[in-house]
């Protein structure tokens, strides 16, 4: 049972994520099928509804793929930079809430900004510059950054590809 418990705890994200995924692709079938009823229907300005309601599984089904690779990337990136020992350690002071004191994140920041433009072309460095800006509270730039690395990781792979 304690190891049920241990296997439920190491997967939460991934858990979340299936759980996510699964109602998003009920919905999109959902709004599918709906488009499809409404496109059959003889009323022009049904058809009309319908058609522009087909965009949105569209636009969902990819927005869906796009984050689930994503996720994927990082994760390998995330895998690969552990096998290297070249993870950052989490080691910043917390508040009594849990959160990250702004100020050390910060100051971390700083090491992780000056070593990525010392290798721009690193994926790892842009790994743990994205790490950094998150744990700053810059998701969007963590974001952006980490972006940058799975294009550079991508490549690397390509490279070694040939």
């Amino acid at each position: 049972m304690e190891r049920a418990f241990g296997w439920l705890k190491k997967n939460r994200t991934k858990i979340w994520v299936g759980a996510v995924t699964l109602l998003l692709v009920f919905y999109l079938v959902v709004s599918f099928q709906r488009s499809v009823l409404l496109l059959t229907d003889p009323e022009p300005v049904a058809k009309a509804i319908g058609a522009a309601y087909l965009v949105l599984p569209v636009i969902g089904a990819w927005a869906l793929i796009r984050e689930l690779l994503f996720g994927a990337r990082t994760e390998q990136m995330a895998k690969v930079l552990e096998a290297e020992g070249g993870l950052p350690v989490d080691n910043l002071p917390r508040t009594p809430a849990g959160r990250i004191v702004r100020a050390a994140a910060d100051q971390e920041f700083e090491k992780y900004r000056a070593e990525t433009e010392a290798a721009p072309d690193d994926w790892r460095s842009w790994f743990r510059l994205s790490c950094a800006y998150d744990a700053a509270g810059d998701r969007k730039r963590a974001r952006a950054a980490m972006r940058d690395a799975v294009r550079l990781f991508q490549a690397s792979k390509g490279a070694l590809a040939r």
